[in-house]
């Protein structure tokens, strides 16, 4: 096995897929990488693919998944994702999911692709509770994972929700979720990379089941074993 470690989230928003990725970069000593904050990063240091999306955005057009994968490349090349990724929000559909496997040949390819299932009617609640960090983008939940003070418990910045969170988008994401997900949940079961992860258990209880499925796969942190 490559001594990278590469993990592909898969499922709905609101399944958990975010937290749990925050728990396992401390445990596997690699970086979470969200589509969402790569976004962010290059509009708000306006890099020359920052711009670029920009300019679609200004247009009211998608961004093509060119520069979305440009930007996943550069982001991936960086210094703390020497060792592998967990990649949240990326791939989104079956071309990305080709240009990952690219990025990742040389390395061993993807690894494991966690797929976190759950009830829609518990996913809605689960999004519209949920509220994010202004700065670093750490996710909380008002019932299940509450900061425990005002601000972020990491940097202290403000909690807000975010648009696509509120109750009149939820329907929407879930439609766009499903049409972009099936022919990727296809792609990675023929691999036989696809594991299922019980998205409606606490929190504490889907890491132990995370990480009891990646040590079941020889993923565990250079020179110590996963543990919770």
């Amino acid at each position: 096995m490559s001594d990278r470690i590469y993990l592909v989230l898969l499922g709905a928003p609101g399944a958990g897929k975010g937290t749990q990725a925050q728990l396992l970069e401390e445990k596997l000593g690699i970086p979470q990488i969200s589509t969402g904050e790569i976004f962010r990063y290059n509009l708000k240091n306006e890099t020359e693919l920052g711009k670029l999306a920009k300019s679609y955005y200004d247009k009211g057009e998608l961004v093509p998944d060119e520069v979305t994968i440009r930007m996943v490349e550069a982001r991936l090349a960086e210094e703390d994702a020497a060792r592998g990724a967990i990649l949240d929000g990326f791939p989104r559909n079956l071309l990305q999911a080709e240009a990952l496997d690219g990025m990742t040949a040389e390395f061993g390819g993807i690894d494991l692709v966690p797929m976190f299932q759950l009830e829609d009617d518990v996913v809605t609640m689960r999004i519209t509770g949920r509220r994010v960090c202004r700065n670093c983008d750490r996710v909380y939940h008002l019932t299940f994972n509450p900061a425990r003070g005002e601000g972020c418990d990491s940097c202290g910045g403000e909690l807000y929700q975010r648009n696509d969170d509120r109750p009149e988008t939820v329907q929407n994401r879930l439609y766009i979720y499903y049409k972009q997900t099936s022919p990727l949940i296809g792609y990675y079961f023929a691999k036989g990379l696809l594991v299922d992860i019980d998205g409606a258990k606490p929190i504490e209880e889907m890491q132990e089941q995370l990480v009891a499925v990646l040590a079941a796969n020889n993923i565990e942190t250079a020179g110590s074993a996963l543990s919770v």
